[in-house]
């Protein structure tokens, strides 16, 4: 095994020179594609220039250029510089290619309009270490530049981009001791959506053996709504949706124009319906091409039956965001009828879910229905459909309660990522605190394990989903296998397609 303070591997495009970092061989900012600028702007993406000499891997790539994450402007600090987006970063016990060990590929959410492997929340150091496993973060395109959709481009360009990503790992991962026959990809929010449009995507096909799908959004667009979006975000700058306008137009303005259209969504909902409720534009296009259809209609027709999947969400989604909105506590009767209206299956909705739950309160119903629609019920269909679909399918619900604010956020959305990675930067600090407790820690350390056994055997240590008992794994300090605990949701939904979402005539 080789212990040198700087190992190498040798890529299809040259050497690459990583660190040694607490026993792990650690690569930054390896590019798998082309910038994507210049000439190569909103392209589909293009092969590495090769390189001679051996590379320095030490720092990551930049971020792609993205909205901010809050209301700020502009995030504090200069902004990033340089164009290689494009880049991948590994962490691997041993760069040796004789180790043939399990590959897991992180991809990761951010409402497919902003993230970046920087995030000191996926730092690979503990799955990799505890897990003796490679771990793969990859950069891909967001916001305009990844799933505006743009006339003269390829649609689903930041799906294009992860595809390339895997591909550079079915490549090159031997030369850092990964198996290209063992890749698990996971990935939670838009990560996890990104996941179930790969699984049925013709081009991602075996590029991966294993998914892991945290809190899959059920937001996928028509090319009616993603071209209506896309004339709305263009003429902001005064611009049409084509690349011949957009290109000349610096990356980094453009997540300008996105935000102020996010700013105002609400405008839109006679047009757009359900989706000018969000925070968010963006969303996979079924173009037919890039990707056919609706990931549950795929999977059910068998698509990707090779594929063994963990799918999963969090028992209260939705209430991170009544915090990040500021309506945490203070949502009344009428905004609970207006969302159970909007986002419920059927016209009978609010009737329904308000029988289903006598005792539940205004923001409850509030939160309860936004969680279904956009989490919850997208998660348990796709476990469902890849059942049907003739997959295996492993389902899991996080019930732990985040102990920021005495446990108010409940298992709310993005809990689970801290959790997976064993890290509590950014987003762990403000639901977990800024030292996780032994309870904490010990949940950690059995989600690591569960998915690091998956991506390893492919049995995540519970028993698969089917139609007939419905058994989930509940992560808690208490973990319990049991039938699917939000059985009264999963009947208000049974009879619900997720299907592209429309252009409306209004």
């Amino acid at each position: 095994m080789s212990r040198t303070e700087f190992p190498e591997a040798v890529t299809s495009a040259g050497t690459v020179r990583g660190r040694r970092e607490d026993g792990l061989a650690v690569f930054r900012g390896i590019p798998y594609a082309q910038p994507p600028v210049g000439e190569a702007r909103f392209a589909a993406p293009r092969p590495v220039a090769p390189w001679t000499g051996s590379r320095d891997a030490f720092t990551f790539g930049p971020p792609p250029p993205q909205e901010p994450l809050g209301p700020e402007p502009t995030p504090p600090g200069p902004p990033p510089s340089g164009d290689d987006w494009l880049t991948v970063n590994v962490w691997t016990p041993d760069p040796a290619p004789a180790a043939r060990r399990p590959v897991m590929v992180w991809i990761y959410g951010g409402a497919y309009k902003l993230g970046s492997a920087d995030d000191p929340a996926y730092d690979g150091q503990h799955l990799a270490r505890d897990g003796d496993l490679v771990v793969v973060t990859l950069n891909y395109r967001v916001g305009v530049e990844g799933f505006l959709q743009i006339e003269g481009a390829p649609a689903n360009r930041g799906l294009l981009d992860q595809v390339a990503a895997l591909e550079w790992v079915r490549e090159n991962i031997t030369a850092f001791g990964g198996d290209p026959d063992r890749v698990t990809v996971f990935g939670e929010s838009a990560g996890a959506g990104s996941i179930a449009a790969l699984m049925v995507m013709p081009r991602a096909r075996g590029l991966f053996r294993r998914a892991i799908a945290q809190s899959v959004p059920g937001t996928f667009f028509s090319t009616e709504l993603a071209g209506d979006i896309a004339g709305t975000v263009a003429a902001e700058l005064g611009l049409r949706p084509t690349v011949a306008d957009l290109s000349g137009t610096d990356p980094r303005e453009l997540p300008r124009a996105g935000a102020a259209v996010t700013a105002r969504m609400r405008e839109y909902a006679g047009r757009w319906g359900t989706v000018a409720l969000t925070p968010t534009p963006y969303s996979p296009v079924v173009d037919g091409d890039v990707l056919p259809t609706v990931p549950w209609a795929a999977l059910a027709d068998g698509a990707a039956r090779d594929v063994e999947l963990i799918v999963g969400h969090n028992r209260d989604e939705y209430r991170l965001f009544l915090l990040l909105g500021g309506v945490l506590g203070t949502v009344g009767e009428e905004l609970a009828s207006t969302a159970l209206a909007a986002f419920g299956p059927t016209p009978e909705a609010e009737k329904t879910y308000r029988t289903a739950f006598p005792d539940a309160s205004a923001e409850h119903l509030f939160e309860l229905v936004q969680s279904d629609w956009l989490f919850r019920m997208p998660s348990l269909h796709l476990a469902e459909a890849h059942t049907a679909g003739g997959g295996r399918a492993h389902l899991y619900e996080l019930t732990w309660n985040a102990p920021a604010d005495g446990g108010a956020l409940g298992a709310c959305h993005g809990l689970d990522v801290p959790l997976t990675f064993g890290v509590y930067d950014g987003l762990g600090a403000l639901l977990i605190g800024p030292r996780p407790t032994p309870e904490t820690e010990a949940l950690s350390a059995r989600i690591r394990s569960a998915w690091t056994a998956f991506a390893t055997t492919g049995d995540p240590g519970w028993p698969a989903y089917d139609d007939r008992e419905r058994l989930v794994r509940l992560l808690d300090t208490e973990p319990a296998v049991t039938a699917y605990p939000e059985e009264a949701a999963r009947r208000i939904w049974a009879g619900h397609t997720f299907a592209a979402l429309p252009l409306r005539s209004g």
